[in-house]
């Protein structure tokens, strides 16, 4: 993954996802990060990294993130 897109991750796509209600997914994003082991941490925030630029990079291809006017 490139620099730009690890930039973007973090500046971007991260807070955005930090901003959206999560209401009826909220008590399963609880017992997941409960249920990490520290030493695993790292992996998932990578591997969830990993997923979010992949799947904005997919909305940019296939038109899907952008508006309609």
């Amino acid at each position: 993954m490139s620099d730009f897109m690890k930039w973007l991750y973090a500046n971007y796509i991260k807070t955005y996802l930090d901003t959206i209600p999560r209401e009826d997914y909220l008590p399963d994003f609880y017992l997941l990060e409960d249920d990490i082991v520290p030493d695993t941490l790292n992996s998932f925030n990578k591997t969830q990294e990993f997923t979010a630029v992949h799947a904005f990079l997919l909305g940019l291809r296939t038109g899907r993130g952008l508006p309609r006017e």
